[in-house]
C-alpha cells in the first residue's frame, strides 16, 4: 500500500504514453533476444541494428528488413518475430487494458476510449467482452488461413508436414497482421501464379486490414447494410475502390514490362495484379520484384501505400476514412455547401481538423525523411520516396535497397515505422502532460486564399 503513490508517480499520466511505452519495451524486449547467439545462424550474435531493425518492423507489423529472414534467423529467432508481429497486431495497449480489467475490474473514462481505439472497439461497453471478440476474429481468421495454406504446402507442393504447418501459421498470422515478413528468400515470388497461396494471404490482409469495428458491425448487421455507420460504410467502399483501382492501375503499368507481368499468362498477371494491389494495403509481401517496376508504377503505389487500409486495424497508413473525409471536405466546397453531409450525416468540424493535421503531419515526415535520405545516399528519388513511405505506413514492401541504406539511413526507416505505427497525433498526444483548454476565443477574420 506505501509504495501505491510511487508507482503511480512512475505510471504514464496520459493513455497515449501508455501505448508508446507500450510499444517501445516490445521493441526492447524483441531487440534483446534477437540479439542472442540462439536467434541467429551461423557464430555469434545479430548485431544491434540488425536486432533493433528487424524488432522494430516486426512490432510495428512493417515488414521491412535489412537481412533475409528465411537464412538468417534460426527458427528460435523466427517464432521471436512471429510473437512480435502477433503482440503489434493485437495491440499492446490491448494487454495492458486487459491487465488492467483483470486486476482493478474498472476503468477510467479515458483509459478505456483509449483502449476502445486500440482494442478495435466502436462503443465504451465491456473491454474483456471487446478483447474477447478481437481475439475470436484474430484467432479465427488465422487458423481458417494456416489450415489452408498448411494444406496447400503439404499437399499440393509435397512439403513435409510439420515444416508445412511452421510455414501455413507464420504466414497466416504475418498476412492477417499486415506485416508482410515470409520464410522465402525472394518472399512470395516463387508463388507468383499460385493462387491456393495468394488468395488465402490477400483475403487475410484484407479482413485485417478492415478494422474491427467494420468486422464487428458486419457481425452484427451484414444483413442490413442500411443500417451500417459512416465508418464502415467508407471503409468498405474505399478498400472496393482502392483494390479494384491498384489491380487496374498495377496491371495497365507493367502488363508488358518483361521483368514482372509481360512473361506470365494472362491469368497469372490479373492475380499478380491483383495481389500486389492487396500488397498496398500495407502488407508487405511480393510476388513480384518490385526493384524492376516502372517509376511510375512506385509513384502509383506510394499514394495507394499512404492512404493504407481501415482504422483500428492491422493496417497502416493514414487510413480510408482519413482521405474520404477530406474529399467530402473538398466536394463540400468545390459546390459551395455550408456543411460536409456524408451518407445523410453531417460532419464534425472537428473530424475536418482532425483530418488535416494527421495528413499535413505526415506529408511533412515523409518529405522531410526522403530530404535525409537524399543526403545520406546516391539512390534517386523515386526509390526513396518509396521506401518512406512505406517504412511510415508501415507497409514493407521496398525496391530493395533497405539493406544497402547506411546506418543512419536505417535507423531514421525504424523511427518512421514506430511513429508511423503509433500515429503523428498519437505520440504528439503522449508528449503532452496534460490537456490545456483555452476558455477564450478572438474575434474572427480571413485571409486572402488562392
Amino acid at each position: 500500500m506505501k509504495y501505491r503513490p510511487l508507482v503511480r508517480a512512475l505510471l504514464p499520466r496520459h493513455p497515449a504514453q501508455a501505448i508508446a511505452l507500450g510499444f517501445g519495451v516490445a521493441v526492447a524486449v524483441g531487440t534483446a533476444i534477437l540479439m542472442l547467439p540462439m536467434a541467429k545462424t551461423g557464430p555469434g550474435g545479430a548485431g544491434f541494428l540488425e536486432a533493433l531493425f528487424t524488432a522494430t518492423s516486426a512490432v510495428c507489423v512493417t515488414g521491412l528488413a535489412v537481412v533475409d529472414t528465411a537464412t538468417y534467423w534460426t527458427r528460435f529467432g523466427q517464432v521471436v518475430i512471429l510473437v512480435l508481429i502477433q503482440l503489434g497486431g493485437f495491440g499492446i495497449m490491448s494487454f495492458a487494458s486487459l491487465l488492467g480489467v483483470l486486476m482493478a475490474r474498472r476503468l477510467g473514462l479515458k483509459s478505456r476510449i483509449q483502449a476502445a481505439a486500440e482494442t478495435k472497439s466502436t462503443g465504451f461497453g465491456d473491454v474483456r467482452s471487446v478483447l474477447l471478440g478481437v481475439l475470436r476474429i484474430t484467432a479465427g481468421t488465422e487458423l481458417v488461413v494456416a489450415v489452408l495454406l498448411t494444406l496447400r504446402f503439404a499437399v499440393g507442393l509435397g512439403n513435409p508436414w510439420g515444416h508445412s504447418i511452421w510455414l501455413g501459421f507464420f504466414h497466416s498470422i504475418s498476412a492477417f497482421n499486415n506485416a508482410g515478413f515470409a520464410l522465402f528468400s525472394d518472399n512470395l515470388m516463387g508463388f507468383v501464379g499460385d493462387p491456393w497461396i495468394c488468395l488465402p494471404i490477400a483475403a487475410a490482409i484484407i479482413i485485417g486490414g478492415l478494422g474491427f469495428p467494420v468486422l464487428f458491425e458486419l457481425g452484427r448487421h451484414y444483413r442490413r447494410p442500411l443500417h451500417w455507420t459512416m465508418n464502415t460504410k467508407l471503409v468498405l467502399g474505399g478498400t472496393v475502390t482502392l483494390l479494384a483501382g491498384g489491380t487496374a492501375f498495377i496491371c495497365a503499368l507493367e502488363w508488358t514490362n518483361p521483368k514482372t507481368l509481360g512473361v506470365l499468362s494472362t491469368a497469372d498477371k490479373l492475380l499478380a495484379g491483383f495481389f500486389q494491389s492487396v500488397m498496398t494495403r500495407t502488407a508487405g509481401f511480393n510476388s513480384l520484384d518490385f526493384g524492376q517496376m516502372d517509376p511510375a508504377t512506385w509513384l502509383g503505389m506510394d499514394i495507394l501505400m499512404f492512404i493504407g487500409g481501415g482504422p483500428a486495424g492491422t493496417a497502416g497508413g493514414l487510413k480510408i476514412t482519413t482521405f474520404a473525409v477530406l474529399f467530402f471536405i473538398l466536394l463540400t466546397e468545390v459546390q459551395g455547401g455550408a456543411a460536409v453531409n456524408i451518407y445523410g450525416k453531417r460532419l464534425s468540424r472537428s473530424v475536418h481538423r482532425q483530418a488535416i493535421t494527421i495528413v499535413l503531419l505526415a506529408v511533412a515526415l515523409v518529405v522531410g525523411s526522403t530530404m535525409a535520405l537524399m543526403l545520406m545516399t546516391d539512390f534517386g528519388l523515386d526509390r526513396l520516396l518509396f521506401e518512406t513511405i512505406s517504412a511510415f505506413a508501415t507497409v514493407g514492401l521496398s525496391t530493395g535497397i533497405t539493406a544497402a541504406l547506411p546506418p543512419a539511413g536505417q535507423l531514421l526507416l525504424v523511427f518512421l515505422m514506430f511513429i508511423g505505427r503509433l500515429g503523428p497525433v498519437t505520440l504528439a498526444s503522449a508528449l503532452a502532460l496534460r490537456a490545456r483548454p483555452v476558455m477564450y476565443e478572438f474575434p474572427k477574420e480571413r485571409p486572402l486564399i488562392g
